[in-house]
């Protein structure tokens, strides 16, 4: 079966760090390429972050980098996005996503991440 699990979202303070963890099971993630969006209340989904299959290349968002940190482990099947520097506007649901063109396209379920004092 075929499954994303994300985990490590939660109550942050602005300027504090979070790391998200994305488990696959039933694929190699190795072989797909990953990526985090997120999605915050009222707005539109937008791209976070990806990461190609062989791990050689990153993409970050403008309002990301420097902040964000995508990376893989290939021994525990996962994909990670360490956030630094929090902000109140980075509160959103996270959703990993898996992608290998051009018939396999996994997503997780979500983690909420909160920023506030």
């Amino acid at each position: 079966q075929v499954q994303l699990v994300e985990s490590g979202g939660g109550l942050v303070q602005p300027g504090g760090s979070l790391r998200l963890s994305c488990t696959a099971s039933g694929f190699t993630f190795s072989i797909y390429d990953g990526n985090w969006y997120r999605q915050a209340p009222g707005k539109e989904c937008e791209l976070v972050a990806t990461m190609t299959n062989t791990g050689g290349s990153t993409i970050y968002a403008d309002s990301m980098k420097g902040r964000f940190t995508i990376s893989k482990d290939k021994a525990k099947n996962t994909l990670y996005l360490q956030m630094n520097s929090l902000k109140p506007e980075d509160t959103a649901v996270y959703y990993c996503n898996a992608v290998r063109k051009p018939f396999w396209d996994f997503w997780g379920q979500g983690t909420q991440v909160t920023v506030s004092s």
